[in-house]
């Protein structure tokens, strides 16, 4: 199918995964509401709800920047309604907004606590919340969260609670909306990515220079989404997808060419054996 004037509201959507998703959709022609709260660069994270919006005209599609701190419900309502104002519908939510801590519970400090809580959780609900009732008024629907299957090995607890139990929370909501919404026709899937991606995240949070060349580009993750969206979404619904999984299944088998350094040996990315 094709995303030409389709309307997706994407979070997190300055930088990274969120932004990847945007341009290949764009490419189609689609309608992208950039959701994030960056509107002034930031040297180490790159990218604003400003500049992606220009790549997206650039690529081929329609953009609408949208400052909204997922965090508060206010912004997602206020959010929600211009993007319907300008667009005239949401006919595809990506839940891509995120916080995140490798930390154990002593070092986990309260507020970084909370505000993976208030993202990862409260935000994805409360976002969702608020489109759904333009989503099923959109034709082939579909919520798109970023988050792992969820796997109850305590290996994946012990090494980080908090976060673990946040990230297992947006693939919870993900089989919950499945069934809740699939009398709407509304397909809610998740994607997680079979290896680290280069983002900011790696970069400054987790392993720096070194970790981003055992990564992927975010355009894999992006494909994949690419492929789940153009699915029945009456059909194609409670799944927890991974891209490489996704790309196989299309016939994609050549890998390296996401690779950041084709060839190198990649590091898999976390909640996947």
């Amino acid at each position: 199918m094709s995303f030409a004037g389709k309307t997706i509201f994407i979070t997190g959507a300055s930088r990274g995964i969120g932004r990847a998703i945007a341009l290949k959709l764009a490419k189609d022609g689609a309608n992208i509401a950039v959701v994030a709260k960056s509107t002034t660069e930031n040297p180490k994270l790159g990218g604003t709800i400003y500049s992606v919006a220009e790549e997206i005209i650039a690529a081929g599609g329609k953009a609408l920047a949208v400052h909204c701190d997922i965090r508060d419900e206010e912004q997602i309502i206020e959010a929600v309604q211009k993007t319907v104002s300008v667009f005239g519908g949401i006919g595809v939510l990506i839940n891509n907004a995120s916080a995140i801590s490798l930390t154990n519970t002593e070092q986990t400090e309260t507020k970084r606590y909370d505000l993976m809580y208030d993202i990862n959780v409260r935000g994805t609900f409360l976002v969702t919340k608020h489109c759904i009732p333009f989503l099923k008024n959109g034709s082939n629907p579909h919520i798109l969260t970023l988050s792992p299957p969820p796997d109850m090995q305590p290996k994946w607890f012990g090494m980080s609670v908090a976060y673990t139990i946040s990230k297992y929370n947006m693939s919870m909501m993900t089989i919950g909306w499945a069934v809740e919404l699939k009398q709407y026709g509304i397909a809610a899937n998740s994607l997680w990515p079979a290896t680290t991606i280069a983002t900011a995240a790696v970069q400054n949070l987790l392993g720096g220079d070194a970790l981003v060349q055992r990564s992927r580009k975010p355009d894999i993750v992006a494909e994949a989404a690419y492929y789940i969206l153009s699915k029945a979404s009456a059909t194609c619904t409670g799944n927890h997808f991974i891209d490489e999984q996704v790309l196989t299944s299309e016939g994609i088998t050549d890998m390296d060419q996401y690779a950041v350094v084709p060839g190198s040996k990649l590091q898999k990315d976390l909640f996947l054996d």
